[in-house]
Parts: C-alpha cells; sequence; structure tokens
C-alpha cells in the first residue's frame, strides 16, 4: 500500500510498520488527508477507517500546526465511546505521516441520501435531529465543543445511526467546572453562528441584539457550546428543506437580513413550507444573541423533539433500519423536466485529468482553523485551504456492486435495446435484470422504489442504501458522445471544459469508442459560495459496453454535490441515462 501518492498530499511512502493492513484504496479525503478502509493484520475483521496526515503538506501548504493536529487528537481520545460520535481507536506516526484510526462509519456520508431542494420528511429529520442533540450534548457534558458541525461531518453507521465527526476544528471550552471564551474564527459559513464572525469582523454590523462578552486579553469571545446549538439549528433546518436558510449569517446575506428584521418571521419560501410547531423550535435554536438562545436542556422540553417518532427506539437508535431506508431511498429522485439555474454553480476552475503540470497554480492557501476573506468581496470563505485538484491523481475505491456487472454480455439475446445518437445497442436479458437492481438508478425513476429482490434480502440500512454515494448514473451513449454530451452540461453551468481536454485516462486527447475510463476534474464553487470539488469518473461496465458516470466529491457540502450532479443530469437529458423499466 506504500506505492501511490494520496490525494491533496506530496508523494511520500506511506509507513511501513501500521499496526493494520490497508485493504480498500481512498474513501474520503481532506485539503491535505485522506482516508482508508484497514483490517487487523491476520483477520477479515473489524475493519475500521485510517486517516492519513500528510505533515510537511499540512504545516506548508495547509498552514496546520504540530499542535493543532495534537490537539485534535487529544480532544477526540477525550471524548471516548458515545454511540453518536466517531470513536477513535488508536494514533501514531512516522516522519512524514500522522495517523488516525477510527470507528468505520459504514453507512456513508448522511446528507449524500438527503435530496437537495426536498429534504426528508418530518421523521427521518426528527429521528437524526434526536441523534444530533444526543452527540452534542455528550461532548458538551465532557467539555468540548465541535465548532464545526455541518453536513460534511454527519455520517452514518450501517445501521443507518447517526455519527459525528472530525474533530479538527473542536475545542475545550470547560475544564474542571471552569468555562473560557474561544476567539478563534472557524467553521463553515453557511452554519456558522454569527457571535463567531462578529468577533472577527465587528459587532455593529452583527444586529446581535446585545454586547458579546469578552475574553481575558479584551478581545470578543463566543461561548463555542452556545455556538454549536446555531449549528445544530441550521442542520435540522437542512434536514427538513433541502437547502440551508442563508449563505452566512452577517449583512451580505439578503436572507439573514430579512430573518433577523422580522425576528426569524420571515417571508422565505423555505421557512414557509415548515409548520409552526418547528418554526417554534428553530427560531429558539437560531437567536441571533446567543443569550437569549435555547439551550440544548430547552430544546430537549421542545413539544416537537420530544414526539413520538417510529424510527426511534428507545435508547436513541433506529427501531426500523430497513424501512428508515426505504423511504430515503424512494425520497430520492432525478427530474428530467428540472430548469438547472446556471447561477447556481460558479466556475473558479474545472480542468481535465491528466493535466499539463506548467498549469497548475496554486490558490493562496488559508489556515486551517480560522477562516478569512479570498478574492472574492463580501463572502467569508471555506473551513480549509484551497488546494490545487488537477494535478493529483485519482485513485478513489469503486464501489462494490459494479461488480455486478462484469462478465455480463451486451451481445446475449435481446429483450431492450437503446438509443444513441443513431446508433442501436442490443441488451441482454442478464444485463437488462442487473441494471434493473441497481438501487442507485431507481432515482431515474417517475416513481423511486427499493428492487423486490434488494427488500427480501436486506439484513441493515446499507443493505438498501449503499455507504457509496448515489451521484452516478449508467449511460448507453458512446464514450465520444458522452463526453461531450457531459462537456456541454458543464458549460451550461458556467464550468467551462474544453471538449478537446476532456481525455481519456490513457491521455489521448481523444475520447476512442473502445476506451475504458475518462476523467473531467471539477473545480468550482457551489450555490452558497464554498468550495466544490470533485472528479467525474466515466467506466466502461465489464463486457456489457454501457458506461458507469461516477460523480466522486474531494471537498465540500454533500448536500451541493447532490444539487450539482442533479443539475448535471437534468442537461444531458434523458437520452444518456439507463432508466430501468423504459426502452430508450
Amino acid at each position: 500500500m506504500a506505492r501511490s501518492a494520496p490525494p491533496n498530499s506530496q508523494t511520500a511512502p506511506l509507513p511501513t510498520n501500521l499496526p493494520f493492513r490497508l485493504i480498500s484504496r481512498t474513501i474520503g479525503q481532506g485539503a491535505y488527508a485522506f482516508i482508508r478502509k484497514a483490517a487487523p493484520p491476520h483477520a477479515p475483521t473489524p475493519v475500521i477507517a485510517v486517516k492519513f496526515i500528510n505533515k510537511a503538506h499540512a504545516f506548508s501548504t495547509g498552514r496546520l500546526k504540530p499542535s493543532q493536529l495534537a490537539k485534535e487528537i487529544a480532544l477526540h481520545r477525550h471524548l471516548g465511546k458515545h454511540v453518536n460520535i466517531i470513536q477513535l481507536l488508536s494514533a501514531g506516526e512516522d516522519p512524514a505521516w500522522t495517523w488516525i484510526a477510527m470507528e468505520l462509519a459504514d453507512g456513508g456520508d448522511l446528507f449524500d441520501k438527503i435530496e437537495a431542494d426536498a429534504g426528508v420528511g418530518e421523521d427521518i429529520a426528527h429521528f437524526y435531529f434526536v441523534q444530533l442533540v444526543a452527540a452534542v450534548g455528550y461532548m458538551h457534558s465532557k467539555g468540548v465543543a465541535h465548532r464545526d458541525i455541518k453536513p460534511e461531518n454527519i455520517l452514518l453507521s450501517g445501521e443507518g445511526d447517526l455519527k459525528i465527526a472530525d474533530f479538527g476544528l473542536a475545542a475545550l471550552f470547560q475544564k474542571d467546572g471552569k468555562k473560557r471564551l474561544c476567539a478563534t474564527v472557524c467553521g463553515s459559513p453557511p452554519y456558522i453562528a454569527p457571535e463567531i464572525v462578529a468577533g472577527k469582523f465587528g459587532r455593529k454590523g452583527m444586529n446581535n441584539g446585545g454586547m458579546l462578552p469578552k475574553d481575558e486579553g479584551g478581545n470578543a469571545g463566543y461561548e463555542a457550546n452556545i455556538a454549536d446549538i446555531w449549528s445544530v439549528g441550521v442542520v435540522l433546518f437542512v434536514l427538513l428543506v433541502g437547502n440551508t436558510p442563508w449563505d452566512e449569517p452577517t449583512r451580505n446575506s439578503y436572507e439573514f437580513n430579512e430573518f433577523v428584521e422580522t425576528r426569524g418571521h420571515t417571508t422565505d419560501e423555505l421557512w414557509r413550507k415548515l409548520p409552526p410547531e418547528i418554526l417554534s423550535l428553530l427560531r429558539g435554536m437560531l437567536k441571533v444573541n446567543p443569550g437569549g438562545r435555547f439551550s440544548l436542556d430547552d430544546v430537549r422540553r421542545h413539544p416537537w423533539f420530544t414526539r413520538l417518532n417510529p424510527f426511534l427506539d428507545p435508547s436513541g437508535r433506529s427501531a426500523n433500519p430497513l424501512g428508515l431506508a426505504t423511504q430515503m431511498l424512494e425520497n430520492l429522485r432525478i427530474d428530467f423536466t428540472a430548469d438547472p439555474v446556471a447561477a447556481s454553480q460558479r466556475q473558479i476552475d474545472a480542468t481535465q485529468y491528466p493535466a499539463p503540470a506548467a498549469t497548475q497554480q496554486p490558490r493562496p492557501s488559508h489556515t486551517h482553523d480560522t477562516m478569512d476573506h479570498d478574492h472574492r468581496p463580501h463572502l467569508l470563505s471555506s473551513t480549509q485551504p484551497e488546494t490545487p485538484v488537477a494535478d493529483l491523481p485519482f485513485d478513489w475505491e469503486r464501489p462494490p456492486r459494479l461488480a455486478a456487472y462484469d462478465g455480463i454480455s451486451a451481445s446475449q439475446p435481446t429483450t431492450a435495446s437503446t438509443s444513441a445518437g443513431g446508433h442501436r445497442r442490443q441488451l441482454s436479458a442478464s444485463l437488462v435484470d442487473a441494471l434493473c437492481e441497481d438501487v442507485s438508478l431507481s432515482q431515474f425513476t417517475p416513481h423511486p422504489t427499493v428492487p423486490l429482490s434488494l427488500t427480501q434480502a436486506a439484513q441493515r440500512f446499507k443493505d438498501i442504501l449503499p455507504s457509496y454515494s448515489l451521484a452516478r448514473l449508467v449511460s448507453p451513449l458512446p464514450l465520444p458522445h458522452l463526453l461531450e454530451t457531459l462537456g456541454a452540461a458543464l458549460h451550461a453551468l458556467n464550468i467551462p471544459v474544453p471538449l478537446a481536454s476532456v481525455a481519456p485516462a490513457n491521455g489521448d486527447a481523444m475520447a476512442h469508442q473502445d476506451a475504458q475510463q475518462a476523467y473531467i476534474r471539477i473545480k468550482t464553487v457551489d450555490g452558497r459560495k464554498q468550495g466544490l470539488n470533485g472528479t467525474i469518473v466515466v467506466e466502461r461496465i465489464g463486457e456489457a459496453g454501457l458506461l458507469e458516470v461516477r460523480f466522486v466529491k474531494a471537498k465540500g457540502d454533500p448536500l451541493e454535490w447532490r444539487r450539482f450532479f442533479k443539475n448535471v443530469v437534468a442537461l444531458c437529458g434523458r437520452e444518456a441515462v439507463f432508466v430501468p423499466g423504459e426502452s430508450q
């Protein structure tokens, strides 16, 4: 496993004295770290997740301090074990790397499984909100505030239970019964509490309804645990409607200004979708003045919090994992008639893979635990530093279910056919059956459902909703035609990709019909002006002749990546996608 150069790091052999064996390629990454699965040296289980941080890259490009990395490990270890928090198992280092072994969240990202601009029903939103409050309450009882609660850091177990991850920005706000204020400006702008921003950018513009506390040095400080409650409230809003209430909690956001001026009785259509009981809870959690904000005890006493939930058992865990997964899957739907808004995606950079080294110009980095202004006026930057993407190797794990297509031929007796730019392609009965059993393809049908055979065989949440991203499709188009279609869709979203440079994996500038893979590297910003990076991978499926297209997110909000995927698919059109049950 020491052979490869991992994403977002400088080339360096991995440690050779690890107390486990790595069993996967990359399953996740950050600005200067990546994650792989591992298992004991001589046993297949338990499977864990190991985060590798390249120290030279993190300490120079990312400007992360060694003390900050040590603090992350210490605070994570201090939290111990809780059902809704990713558990730290061990940690170590060599001259080049620091590694952190953790519990594996084998249910994947929660917000990858929530429909953008739709959200989930009240029962599912309530279920995950209760678990998030349990996790945050436990952290606070240990004197630790997370300070970066957002969709990227909310994962799932194989049973569908919520798990909070990533303690890189966590802070110890209480020790031996004594509280301390924090002054570091950190977090993600759509989720950050206004008093955190006010500490750096001035209190007058915040309309915060009162003076902020001062720390011993005379600087504005904030109570990190109270700031966490604000972020939890924003996450609840996103669960319910599939979008954030504002870009950032400052005067630069029209939605936030109206929310402040109307004391939470905004006319925004997203808020108008919510029933009064939920509005009451959100207004309490999103009080701009932290002194008037709900405490966690207030939240736990609220009538909406205490409501009965068929998905929640008395211990706070999932009472019906299969029902939960089924309902979430059936809520995921791609609308081919949707009209994507080009303004929702703003280009920073989009480049092909591989790219000439001479074209790569690193963007300025920001410090890991603070936010700062970048070149965009009136916008807060994202939590972690921007890192060049196009010159990094693509080393992500292939979803295991795709192996079911290997060895299936398209030349057996025909049961269906596809049309691709005037070409007819015959599909065998076995291939059609395999495609119809692919759970992620149900999202393209008018009424998504779980295949009956899967329902009968499923035993865990992850058997229905897999851990890998559902931002994928199967296309009948020839590779050159598909790449041209994808390129046109990206152009329509203001992400220009020169079609001649969308090259197959072998580096050939022309996408030949018999090529096996092609990559399109994406670096843009989402609808909330935050960084959104990843790769569109086009790969031939076994012997079937069809193409699988995976949208692999490297950095950014998973819900925003889902929205990006939906927009691209809508622009590509129905003819570019195999839809189960339809003759194309």
